[in-house]
C-alpha cells in the first residue's frame, strides 16, 4: 500500500534578492563575519584587533530588499545599523584555497547588519551566543546583487551610510581585516558553501541608532544602493 505524502503546512515563500539588470537571486544561508574593521573594533572596546575572523548566522527569511519598510523590533532600546558588503555565493565548495575564493563568488551587494546593540552587549558579558541581539526579523537588509566582473575592484572602495541625509558611516573596503577571499576560505573551513550563500563582511566604524521615520540609506562605490525605512514596532 502506498501511502501519499499529505502537506501539513503551506509552501513557505522562498527568499530572493534582486539581481541588478533583472533576474531573482534566491537565498540559501546568510552568514555574516563579526569585527572585519580595526576602527569598528576600538570604537566597540570588544576584542584584540589579530583576533581570527568569527561568523555568525541570521534566518534567510531576515533578508529584506531595498526599499524595505523595517519595524522598529521588540525587545531593544538600542537599535542600530551596520553597513557592509556582502558577497554572494554562486558556486560550492568546501575548504576552499585564499587563491581560489573568488571562483565561488557570484557576485556582491551593499548590505546594513541591523543589531539589538543591548541585547548584544547583554549576551556578550554573559558569554551567550548572539543570536538575540542579531538574527531577528528583518535584520538583513540586502540591496540589488551585480553580479562579479572584477573582484579587484572590491580591495578598495568607498563604503558609507547616511541616515536622513546626513553621513553616520565611512570606511573603505580595502580597510577590511580579513579580505572577501580570506573570508570565504575562513568559513569554508567551518561549512560548506553553496550558491545562493550570502556572506556578510563586517562594518567600519561610526555605527548608532535608529529610530522609527528614519531612512537610512547604504552605498558601496560600483554596487547600486541599498535604502530602508525604519517604522514604529508591529502590534
Amino acid at each position: 500500500m502506498t501511502v501519499s505524502a499529505q502537506r501539513i503546512l503551506p509552501d513557505m515563500p522562498p527568499t530572493q534578492v534582486p539581481v541588478a539588470g533583472g533576474g531573482m537571486f534566491p537565498v540559501r544561508r546568510v552568514y555574516c563575519v563579526g569585527r572585519n574593521y580595526v576602527d569598528h573594533i576600538r570604537e566597540m572596546k570588544e576584542a584584540d584587533e589579530r583576533d581570527p575572523p568569527f561568523f555568525f548566522q541570521k534566518p534567510r527569511d531576515a533578508v529584506v530588499c531595498d526599499g524595505a519598510h523595517v519595524p522598529y523590533p521588540p525587545f531593544t532600546a538600542d537599535f542600530q545599523f551596520e553597513v557592509e558588503l556582502v558577497i554572494a555565493i554562486g558556486l560550492a565548495g568546501r575548504n576552499i584555497p585564499v587563491g581560489r575564493a573568488l571562483d565561488h563568488v557570484w557576485g556582491y551587494a551593499a548590505g546594513i547588519d541591523l543589531t539589538r546593540r543591548d541585547r548584544q552587549r547583554d549576551a556578550r558579558d554573559l558569554r551567550l551566543p548572539w543570536e538575540v541581539g542579531k538574527s531577528f526579523d528583518a535584520s538583513a537588509p540586502c540591496g540589488p546583487i551585480s553580479r562579479a566582473r572584477d573582484a579587484r575592484h572590491f580591495k578598495g572602495c568607498a563604503i558609507t551610510l547616511s541616515v536622513n541625509g546626513s553621513e553616520r558611516q565611512r570606511g573603505d573596503i580595502g580597510q577590511m581585516i580579513w579580505s572577501v577571499p580570506e573570508v570565504i576560505a575562513q568559513l569554508s573551513q567551518q561549512v560548506t558553501l553553496a550558491a545562493g550563500d550570502l556572506v556578510y563582511t563586517g562594518t567600519p566604524a561610526g555605527v548608532g541608532p535608529v529610530v522609527p521615520g528614519d531612512l537610512i540609506s547604504a552605498q558601496i562605490d560600483g554596487l547600486p544602493s541599498l535604502t530602508i525605512t525604519i517604522t514604529p514596532t508591529e502590534a
